[in-house]
């Protein structure tokens, strides 16, 4: 497993990390507590969750982990604010979500939306309190637009706040819009990206064709409103060339487009997660992979152009 520094923090995240929606969602405690520790016994040592995770239980399920294994310091533990983020709000909701996962601190307490209700200026006087009493190490956010990043880069610059050391998007073959501006600016500025949804939840599976009725239990079906993100023309072109590519390769769908994720430019680590250990193994064999040619990946990146 390969590990890189998370921007300027002192973080060294693993290339892969787990994320843990789906902990007390759609998988028990007991199945979340073997997917944690096959991901930390193949060296991934990052987990992700929120506060909205399963409205709560996914921290509580890590909380309930950490009391029972005993080893907080194994892992660098990050979990997300919801908006609203004023300063009270950020505080409680810090406390709230320290209680749900029985520790004194997270290694990275990030704002999962962009806030246009309250000034930055207020949100970053919260997180610097948190960071003061040592109860949050790094700060960093997540689904912020390439403006709102630097609006905030600017803030805490100028008014010396802690500073966003990652930001959380959604980055896959059919999600390429941090391209633009959300990637340079973060490698200029030595932000770290820890990209979600390598997937794009799903759709680069193979188990969706234009037209056909969605297979139940998938997450288009659970979670409908991912149709609006990826039920698009451009990106089903995309997501058929990759099909082909496939077949032409004798690799899989899903091991390609994990591959392509984890070897782009500007990314610290992708998070990924699962209903059962082999969706982690199919993360770390995609990670560990020699079986991708650069000449394969640069055909991905052609084919996926529509996506930026």
């Amino acid at each position: 497993m390969e590990y890189r520094k998370l921007g300027n923090s002192d973080l060294e995240v693993s290339s892969i990390g787990l994320g843990c929606v789906t902990f007390g969602r759609e998988i028990d405690e007991a199945a979340s507590f073997l997917l944690i520790d096959h991901a930390l016994e193949h060296g991934i040592n990052l987990l992700d969750t929120a506060e909205v995770y399963a409205h709560g239980a996914s921290e509580n399920v890590i909380g309930s982990y950490i009391k029972k294994k005993k080893n907080r310091d194994n892992f660098i533990l990050a979990t997300k604010k919801i908006a609203p983020l004023d300063y009270d709000a950020i505080i409680e909701g810090l406390e709230s979500s320290l209680q749900r996962l029985q520790t004194d601190h997270v290694d990275l307490y990030q704002l999962h939306v962009y806030d246009q209700k309250v000034s930055l200026e207020e949100t970053f006087r919260a997180l610097d309190k948190l960071t003061a009493d040592g109860k949050v190490r790094f700060v960093g956010c997540s689904n912020f637009t390439a403006e709102n990043l630097k609006d905030a880069f600017e803030v805490s610059e100028t008014l010396s706040h802690a500073q966003f050391v990652s930001i959380q998007p959604n980055y896959n073959l059919v999600a390429r819009g941090i391209e633009q501006e959300i990637l340079p600016f973060c490698q200029e500025k030595t932000i770290g990206v820890l990209s979600y949804s390598p997937l794009g939840a799903g759709f680069l599976t193979g188990k969706f064709r234009k037209g056909e009725t969605i297979p139940g239990g998938t997450r288009f079906d659970v979670m409908p409103a991912h149709q609006d993100i990826y039920f698009k023309d451009a990106l089903f072109e995309v997501m058929e060339g990759l099909r082909s590519l496939a077949d032409e390769s004798g690799l899989s769908m899903i091991h390609l487009a994990l591959r392509w994720v984890m070897t782009r430019p500007g990314v610290s680590s992708v998070l990924t997660g699962g209903r059962h250990i082999g969706h982690v193994d199919q993360a770390i064999n995609a990670a560990e992979a020699e079986d991708v040619s650069d000449a394969l990946l640069t055909r991905l990146t052609e084919l996926s152009v529509k996506a930026i």
